[in-house]
């Protein structure tokens, strides 16, 4: 059964919804069974309000950046069609799903709560129960677990979504990117983002062989062991 997992963080103009803050960017990065797609949404809305200062000098975007962005009634049955039914991994979750349920409540469209639409995972709280005591920011954890975050000057959702990708796979074991050499092909995400694929043209891996002497050699010693355990279960499958 496939599992669809959707990493996501948003930028908002203030921190509290309830002062009539609002959503500016929506970034989302999906995995399907532990694996990178590239099947992301990324896209800047232009909030209807002033961006306080404190926040443009967190993710630097800028009131005169939005003003030609579509609102978020113009995105939200494609956010919401790209995020139903899945899995979000999100840092912090409650300040995003506050917001996004802030936004979904505004349309008056009788729209689910997020976590009816979704399962939620957040990963500050799965980090704090694993390094308790730690700091468990999202540049903390990319420096416990090994992630280049080199190119995070200020925040974005997009490419803050696919650090946490990365930090989320190694948090939970799993392996977020391949560098094999030069043989990587390298597309606007990984640029952002640092996740590297390999590329469909690379040249492929070479197959050694055993050479015959090694195959009888092979042979004899397993006859070997056939006689020493009495039996041995190679031999009879």
């Amino acid at each position: 059964m496939l599992k669809r997992q959707i990493v996501l963080d948003t930028e908002t103009t203030g921190i509290d919804p309830k002062a009539g803050h609002r959503i500016i960017e929506i970034g989302c990065v999906e995995l399907i069974n532990r694996r990178l797609t590239g099947n992301n949404f990324h896209v800047y809305i232009n909030p209807d309000r002033d961006i306080e200062d404190e926040a443009i000098d967190v993710h630097g975007i800028t009131n005169e950046f939005l003003r030609d962005k579509p609102r978020f009634h113009q995105i939200a049955q494609e956010f919401i069609a790209f995020i139903k039914g899945a899995e979000l991994v999100i840092h912090n979750a409650p300040f995003d799903v506050g917001f996004m349920d802030h936004e979904f409540a505004a349309l008056n469209q009788h729209i689910q709560p997020t976590r009816e639409m979704c399962q939620v995972l957040d990963t500050l709280d799965m980090a704090r129960k694993m390094h308790p005591g730690q700091k468990n920011s999202l540049d903390a954890l990319c420096r416990r677990y090994d992630i280049d975050n080199s190119k995070r000057t200020l925040h974005g959702a997009l490419l803050d979504s696919e650090i946490l990708a990365d930090v989320y796979l190694g948090m939970t074991g799993g392996q977020a990117k391949l560098n094999l050499g030069q043989n990587v092909e390298s597309s606007n995400q990984s640029e952002q983002g640092g996740i590297v694929r390999l590329s469909e043209n690379r040249k492929p891996l070479k197959i050694v062989y055993a050479s015959a002497d090694e195959v009888i050699a092979h042979e004899e010693r397993m006859q070997l062991v056939e006689k020493a355990s009495g039996g041995s279960l190679w031999f009879k499958q």
